[in-house]
């Protein structure tokens, strides 16, 4: 069986006693990288063999790890910290379970979205976690442009290295809008800032960033959302209105009448002005 096993994102505290006793008793552990889960096997005195299993890597020692579980072997996966297959090579190494029906548990600990979701005083009843941003400026920019119109809380992981850059390129494409930058959870550092994403930006820019970050940002306001639709739209012409409603899945007749009621006009005018 594979035993998916989160471990604390900083406080050893909050490791659990079963992932303690799991770990111990499987006949192999393996962890993104062995050097940090090292010491946390060295705290907890547990000797299980440890080996490797990262995005460099996964290629090759995947297969190596399904043989040995097809073989009988109980493996626990371990990330650097919190929950693996979050952000990280394991959810391939899960994957590879199912497809060779493998038995697959879960040994629940930590996590940094769902912690600095919580920790950030936003709204939690419906989020979107988008985990790194990617590299690839396409794709980058395809996210970003949909945070503008995104109605739910978005978690966001960065580097100290990137903060600012992304807090720029996110107040770009979403205007003012309350956020959270939260640091070093549950660690001696911890902080919480907190404001309207320039204030963050403004902090930022004065104050170096240091450690691991995750961006917490507030979702876009649905009655603003229609407005400014409603705005882009009366800037439209009759035609293009009525072909922007076709393009979102309406038929001609109720495209017409929503037309209408937008500008305020009759069906008959909106329908001479397309078939005229």
């Amino acid at each position: 069986m594979l035993y998916i096993c989160g471990t604390p994102i900083g406080n050893l505290e909050d490791m659990t006693l079963r992932a303690i006793r799991v770990l111990n008793e499987v006949d192999l552990i393996a962890a993104e990288d062995t050097r940090q889960s090292v010491k946390l096997l060295n705290h907890f005195n547990i000797k299980t063999p440890l080996t490797s299993y990262y995005e460099h890597n996964k290629e090759v020692k995947g297969p190596q790890l399904i043989n040995m579980l097809k073989e009988g072997k109980n493996i626990a996966l371990v990330t650097d910290a919190g929950m693996p297959g979050i952000s990280d090579p394991g959810e391939d190494l899960i994957s590879l379970c199912y497809e060779n029906n493998i038995d697959v548990t879960i040994v629940p600990g930590p996590t940094a979205v769902i912690t600095a979701l919580v920790l950030s005083g936003l709204n939690t009843r419906s989020y979107v976690f988008e985990g790194f941003l990617p590299k690839n400026k396409k794709q980058r920019k395809e996210i970003l442009l949909k945070l503008k119109g995104e109605t739910r809380t978005t978690v966001f992981y960065e580097a100290p290295h990137h903060l600012l850059s992304t807090l720029r390129e996110i107040y770009e494409s979403t205007g003012t809008r309350r956020a959270a930058v939260v640091r070093e959870l549950t660690k001696k550092h911890e902080t919480v800032n907190r404001g309207f994403i320039e204030e963050l930006i403004d902090y930022f820019e004065e104050n170096e960033p240091k450690g691991e970050f995750v961006i917490v940002i507030e979702g876009a306001d649905t009655e603003e959302i229609k407005a400014q639709e409603m705005a882009e739209a009366m800037e439209m012409s009759i035609r293009e209105h009525f072909e922007s409603y076709l393009l979102k899945g309406m038929d001609e007749k109720s495209a017409m009448k929503q037309v209408a009621k937008d500008r305020g006009i009759g069906k008959r005018d909106v329908y001479k002005e397309i078939k005229g």
